[in-house]
C-alpha cells in the first residue's frame, strides 16, 4: 500500500475547513482539472456519516468512476472516506482538523492499493503516488482560497 500525508495550514475557523473539505460542490470546483462531476449518491452540499458519493471523472486520459463511502465523522476534526467501488484494489482518505493558533492545520493521509500485484506496485512508485499527491495538493490549494476569503459563504 502507498500512503501520502499531506498538510495545509489555513488562516479561517476549524469548523468552516471541516465543511468545506466535506462540500461536493467545493469538489467539483477543486478538480475542474479532471473534469469531476458527482453523478450519484450525495450530489450536492455537505457529505454526512453512512452517505456515498459516485465520482465521475477523466484521470490519466481515462474516464473513470470512483464511489466512496463516509465511514466515520467527528466534527470538527475528523472524517474518513473508503471506496466502495473504482479502480483501486483498495483506497481511504482520512481527513484530520486541528485548531493551532487561531488557524487549522488540514491533514490528508491518503492510502491506496493498485490492482494488478507487483506490475500495480511498481506504477505506483514511478507514477500514481506523485500524480495523487499533486491532486491533493491542487484541491487544498482551492480550500485554503475558499475557506480564507469570501467564497465559503457561497458553499456552506
Amino acid at each position: 500500500m502507498a500512503t501520502i500525508v499531506v498538510e495545509t495550514i489555513i488562516n479561517a475557523p476549524i469548523k468552516r475547513c471541516f465543511d468545506l473539505s466535506r462540500s461536493i460542490d467545493l469538489h467539483k470546483l477543486s478538480t475542474a482539472k479532471t473534469q469531476e462531476e458527482a453523478i450519484a449518491g450525495r450530489t450536492c452540499g455537505l457529505i454526512e456519516e453512512g452517505e456515498f458519493v459516485t465520482w465521475r471523472a477523466i484521470h490519466l486520459g481515462i474516464k473513470q468512476k470512483l464511489t466512496v463511502k463516509i465511514t466515520k465523522v467527528k466534527s470538527p476534526n475528523y472524517f474518513r472516506d473508503e471506496m466502495v467501488k473504482g479502480a483501486f484494489k483498495s483506497m481511504h482518505h482520512e481527513h484530520i482538523f486541528e485548531e493551532q493558533n487561531g488557524q487549522t492545520l488540514m491533514k490528508d493521509v491518503f492510502v491506496f492499493e493498485s490492482p494488478l500485484g507487483f506490475i500495480g506496485r511498481a506504477f505506483n512508485t514511478i507514477f500514481l503516488t506523485d500524480y495523487m499527491k499533486v491532486f491533493l495538493v491542487e484541491r487544498n490549494a482551492v480550500i485554503k482560497q475558499i475557506a480564507e476569503g469570501e467564497g465559503w459563504k457561497k458553499l456552506l
